[in-house]
């Protein structure tokens, strides 16, 4: 297995004589497939060990999978950085947990949610492409007055978005219970489930970036002032993908809520906002290889790490690490990619079966 670099985006949005969206789909789809079969491999392994807390971190990782596959079709096709994805993996959350409640427990934890929605109980699959609509919907709200700016200002607005997010959600207390836990989300404890979201995601994402607008934000990522004179709208192709990228955010979230069976506004903010932005970076927030990869990669060193914390015995003592450990772990990673490969481990290159010839 090798990596290859991208195509030449310019180009290929250049050429009139050739259908770059398909002459592209034939040689990029081995990646994506890919991807499905490593995660794929992980969820047999999974179900082969029969490990009840195994199985459970296994689906932890591929809700990260999910999301971070989400940050990367805005951030790493825009170049933008955004702080506020993981406010649309909330609305997700609570839209899913809305939908699936038993509506006797609704109305009386959540009364001030419409009479429709406390009648309602969906199946979490409904439910969660319901949220995951809901999601985009208000992605596509904000993005509208977001995807004009640029550099830091726009990473500066998606965190006001995070922070709007998060305080009306812990305030508003008739319809998300504030800071109160909300409980009774139905929880699935199959892995099929979730496998099947995060390989959804990376093929959304493969499409999206293969796609015209796709290319066209990959041009204006690299060279914007060149592809706003080529008649590219750059705000409009951010605002596509700013629309994608929040639906499957909104998707992650939903499946995340029932993964573990409780929401809280808190668990949608900074501590997750950090985690996967670590996952994206590190494995290079240019690919989508790479996205999947740093998910991966850190999942297993967080699972390594919260194993140390919880105490490992060694002869007639415990081997614990100190509480917190985690996160600095993960600061010092970050701050070692950045600082040897800039470009994460994968780099702007996705994993193939070959090196793609350069002299057709």
């Amino acid at each position: 297995m090798t990596t290859a670099t991208i195509p030449d985006l310019p180009v290929e949005l250049a050429s009139p004589k050739k259908p770059a969206p398909f002459s592209l789909a034939r040689r990029t789809m081995i990646t994506p497939i890919l991807l499905s079969l490593l995660l794929l491999a992980i969820a047999v392994l999974t179900v082969m060990t029969g490990s009840k807390p195994f199985n459970q971190a296994m689906i932890d990782v591929f809700v990260r999978v999910t999301l971070v596959v989400g940050l990367y079709i805005f951030i790493g096709n825009s170049g933008v950085l955004s702080f506020g994805h993981i406010g649309f993996t909330c609305l997700g959350a609570y839209a899913a947990a809305w939908l699936t409640i038993n509506p006797i427990m609704k109305k009386s934890a959540l009364p001030g949610l419409p009479q429709w929605l406390l009648d309602t109980r969906l199946p979490y699959w409904e439910s969660a492409i319901l949220a995951a609509l809901f999601a985009g919907v208000v992605a596509l709200i904000f993005g509208k007055v977001l995807m004009r700016l640029s550099g830091i200002a726009a990473s500066i607005a998606t965190f006001a978005v995070l922070a709007m997010i998060n305080t009306v959600y812990s305030n508003w207390e008739d319809v998300t219970g504030a800071t109160s836990s909300v409980v009774g989300i139905p929880i699935v404890r199959t892995i099929w489930p979730y496998v099947a979201a995060a390989v959804i995601a990376v093929f959304i994402a493969w499409a999206h970036a293969i796609s015209r607008s796709g290319l066209a934000l990959r041009a204006a990522r690299d060279e914007p002032t060149a592809a706003a004179a080529s008649g590219v709208d750059i705000p409009r192709e951010r605002l596509v993908a700013f629309t994608i990228s929040g639906v499957v955010m909104g998707l992650g979230g939903a499946l995340m809520a029932h993964s573990i069976g409780v929401v809280t506004p808190d668990t949608f903010y900074l501590g997750l906002t950090f985690i996967t932005l670590s996952m994206l970076v590190v494995g290079g927030m240019s690919s989508l290889s790479g996205a999947v990869i740093g998910v991966v990669l850190l999942s297993a060193l967080i699972q390594a790490l919260r194993m140390l914390e919880a105490g490992v015995p060694v002869g007639a003592t415990t081997f614990a690490l100190p509480k917190g450990l985690q996160e600095i772990a993960l600061g010092v990673i970050m701050i070692v990619i950045l600082a040897l490969r800039p470009a994460g481990l994968i780099g702007n290159r996705e994993i193939t079966l070959f090196r793609r010839s350069r002299n057709k």
